[in-house]
């Protein structure tokens, strides 16, 4: 609640800032390559044009619109946050763009981690959008058969449900927990039929009878 508060005050001021002249200029002497940062968010590690040194040309383009918020965690056990999909698939050497919106208060991100540091800075392929709003970056995977991790890296969310991964190819395997995917986090809803409540309820009654005789002949000794 507090963070949230917290946000909520300090983003308009943080884009009144930005709109000043000079300030945006200076702020953006310090962005790294690929970085694109304001208020409403970022994008670190945006490539849309540079191939890596394993690919000859764009196999294949993508598009996805990813959406974060807690609604999103209500399918599966023990998750507070979630993304609306948590898998994945694509071309090896493809170019792919992620629309991502926040419908939560609090900010989220989508990271992908293991691309060729050489191409992104320490591997690194990370978008953040604050609460309500949207981001859009694209980056282009290498030529190999590998599954990326994807997950939110704000404390603890990704070990409350947002974690997905990214197979290129034919995936290098399956990645541990991936909610919906590798793991059974998916609540279960158990229906009876009217046969089954009777035999429970007979079973309840028979186990409180038998309580009830052996607390009588204890009594009795």
């Amino acid at each position: 609640m507090f963070r949230a508060c917290t946000q909520r005050l300090l983003s308009p001021l943080l884009g009144l800032l930005i709109s000043l002249p000079g300030f945006a200029a200076s702020s953006h002497q310090h962005h790294m390559p690929g970085m694109v940062m304001d208020a409403t968010g970022m994008v670190m590690g945006g490539n849309s044009d540079q191939l890596p040194e394993d690919c000859q040309a764009i196999s294949a383009e993508y598009e996805f619109t990813v959406l974060a918020g807690t609604r999103f965690a209500e399918p599966y056990a023990a998750t507070a946050f979630g993304f609306d999909q948590h898998q994945w698939q694509v071309k090896p050497c493809s170019r792919i763009t992620i629309n991502f919106k926040n419908e939560d208060d609090v900010r989220h991100q989508w990271m992908l981690h293991g691309l060729p540091k050489y191409l992104y800075d320490r591997g690194m392929f990370h978008m953040e959008a604050s609460g309500g709003f949207a981001q859009t970056g694209t980056f282009i995977v290498p030529s190999d058969n590998k599954t990326y991790l994807v997950h939110c890296d704000i404390a603890q969310h990704m070990e409350k449900g947002m974690k997905g991964q990214l197979i290129v190819g034919t995936g290098s395997g399956d990645l541990w927990s991936i909610p919906g995917v590798t793991a059974d986090f998916q609540r279960e809803r158990v229906s009876l039929d009217n046969g089954q409540k009777i035999g429970l309820l007979l079973s309840a009654l028979l186990a409180a009878l038998a309580g009830f005789i052996t607390i009588k002949k204890f009594a009795k000794k």
